[in-house]
């Protein structure tokens, strides 16, 4: 049978990869950050950036929102409730960004949570908030590590 193409063309011959050659990795999977365990590196956590900062974001809603109960309900100073108040949001949104990133962001967050607990001596609702935070802040640091391991049980 002969060729319907006609004959080969001369010169040297074609070098394409074959058919089944794996194809080169996308340039986003090369661009990342390796994650490294030193003090107060850069690390690459997205599920344990994804839940915490959801939870802290969560929580200085509801310390905003618990402001004006604190005026109300239990008679506080309007000074004393938006002091505290507004600096335990405050905090909690300025950690809600840098979570996940840095090391020393989780010690900060477990500093805020028992802070929110402390602070129930001058809001007692902050009491019962602090701790339901204070349990979904390392719970979520428990799923965190356990879903980011190669291997999840």
């Amino acid at each position: 049978m002969t060729d319907p193409a006609g004959p080969p063309a001369a010169g040297p011959p074609a070098t394409e990869p074959p058919a089944t050659a794996e194809p080169a990795p996308p340039a986003e999977k090369a661009t990342k950050k390796a994650k490294r365990p030193e003090g107060g590196r850069p690390t690459l956590r997205p599920i344990l950036r994804r839940l915490l900062s959801s939870v802290l974001v969560f929580e200085a809603i509801i310390l905003i929102l618990a402001i004006p109960v604190a005026i109300k309900i239990e008679n506080l100073h309007h000074d004393t409730a938006f002091a505290v108040g507004g600096a335990l949001a405050l905090v909690a949104f300025l950690l809600a960004g840098v979570i996940g990133r840095f090391r020393w962001a989780l010690v900060v967050g477990a500093v805020l949570q028992f802070a929110i607990i402390a602070a129930g001596v001058e809001i007692p609702a902050l009491y019962v908030l602090g701790v339901i935070f204070c349990a979904l802040w390392f719970g979520g640091i428990y799923l965190a590590d356990k879903l980011e391991q190669p291997n999840p049980r």
